[in-house]
């Protein structure tokens, strides 16, 4: 996947540069906004890009997810859960999932965009930017 930098010298992706299908989730607790921490989110909505236009859409339950108490997240789990994605977008996460992820090959993104019809909306127009200052 081909990124540039923006003039801030965070990460633009360019969804046209992936060719046919693409699979993306993105941390939600109600399916409309998106979860501020990846780890604790309840699941993700999924959505299958064919052509750069969104095909279908489901959500899927975060069964690995923080139960509160510090490093109680399961990242095995969790990335097996959305191990057919190939983006997962979420308002914030850990260094340690955000590192699990790339080497499972999963593109992580963090955003500060609240809603994951503008976070799709924007990652398919070439305009999300992957504030990986955000990390913690």
């Amino acid at each position: 996947m081909k990124s540039k930098k923006s003039s801030q010298g965070s990460d633009f992706l360019d969804p046209k540069n992936l060719l046919g299908f693409l699979r993306i989730a993105i941390a939600s607790d109600d399916k409309t906004l998106i979860s501020h921490h990846f780890g604790k989110a309840l699941g993700f909505m999924v959505f299958d890009i064919q052509n750069n236009k969104i095909v279908s859409k489901s959500y899927r339950e975060n069964i690995g997810k923080n139960s509160g108490e510090c490093g109680s997240c399961n990242h095995s789990v969790m990335i097996n859960n959305i191990k057919d994605c190939e983006v997962v977008i979420s308002y914030g996460m850990g260094q340690r999932i955000y590192n699990d992820l790339i080497i499972n090959k999963i593109t992580p993104l963090v955003t500060e965009e609240i809603t994951v019809e503008d976070a799709l909306k924007k990652f398919l127009n070439n305009q999300l930017i992957n504030r990986k200052d955000k990390l913690h």
